[in-house]
């Protein structure tokens, strides 16, 4: 059994507290549990309703989301509670229980383009990753069987996975009219089936790396700082529309150029270099005004 790790993410509430795993938890729904009557069907959220502080307990695919009374505050428990929470899943004690025969609610994937006219996003109705994954070809795509059936079809150039959608980029050899239909009900049957998109060992690995937002390095400067919160909260939402994703590289103090890392829909994209310019570049420099002059990009 691979074990769990939980890592405490704020919410724009402060009396709730998001408890992210490393692993999916439950696979039929969301729930959520307002008293210890109505968690019958939930061993875990009957124990956390012991603690006297909890109000709800809410439930998710790979979290647990826990809003508290006004009695104490998060940062007098919070670790406490992730504590509790690792071992009673490492444990293999049961979460929800879960009806098998419940009818689950039927896949829809639909196609929407992006700004870049090789790439098209795909995206579902339910979540399929924690996280990102870029896969540049099929040997990357080794820990994701779905990327890897993708790149068995000859016109597929690149994957891109994020929450729940699928950004493929393809070969110029092909139209997408030609094809779209064809990726779309691929990918749908492939989720439709239950089968596993990314692999548990490589979920958890990544996730230790970046659990659903870049981590902030400790030798990283005051500014450089401050550049990956503005992109991770006003930049990184809008280039997820897009089918794309970017990462803070390195900030350049003596000439104030900021470098970063665009990926998904956003690399090779040809209006890349007009969004830096007229979007991510304006951004940065009207939120921390001389300090940043330039943002180059590199392509994922």
């Amino acid at each position: 059994m691979k074990e769990f790790t939980i890592t405490v993410v704020p919410t724009n509430r402060p009396t709730i507290l998001k408890f992210e795993t490393n692993q999916f938890i439950v696979k039929n729904d969301n729930y959520e549990f307002k008293n210890i009557d109505e968690a019958k069907t939930s061993p875990l959220a009957r124990q956390l309703f012991y603690l006297p502080f909890i109000k709800t307990v809410y439930i998710s695919s790979n979290f647990i989301a826990l809003e508290r009374y006004e009695i104490v505050e998060w940062d007098d428990v919070k670790d406490e509670v992730a504590q509790q929470l690792v071992e009673y899943l490492n444990a293999g004690e049961p979460i929800v229980l879960e009806d098998e025969n419940k009818q689950k609610a039927p896949i829809t994937v639909y196609a929407e383009v992006t700004p870049n006219p090789s790439v098209m996003k795909f995206v579902a109705n339910k979540k399929l990753v924690p996280t990102t994954f870029e896969f540049k070809n099929i040997d990357e795509a080794k820990n994701s069987q779905l990327a890897k059936q993708l790149f068995q079809l000859p016109f597929v150039k690149e994957v891109f996975l994020d929450e729940n959608y699928v950004s493929v980029s393809k070969y110029d050899v092909t139209d997408w009219d030609d094809i779209t239909m064809e990726l779309r009900e691929f990918i749908r049957n492939f989720i439709a089936d239950g089968k596993e998109v990314v692999s548990a060992e490589s979920v958890q690995t990544k996730t230790a790396e970046s659990p659903g937002k870049q981590p902030v390095g400790e030798d990283l400067d005051d500014t450089s700082k401050q550049i990956m919160n503005i992109l991770e909260e006003y930049v990184k939402p809008a280039v997820a529309m897009d089918g794309g994703n970017i990462l803070f590289k390195s900030y350049e103090p003596e000439n104030k150029k900021v470098n970063v890392i665009l990926q998904g829909a956003c690399s090779g994209c040809p209006s890349s270099t007009f969004t830096l310019k007229n979007g991510i570049e304006n951004i940065l420099k009207n939120m921390m005004g001389e300090m940043v002059q330039e943002v180059v990009a590199v392509n994922g």
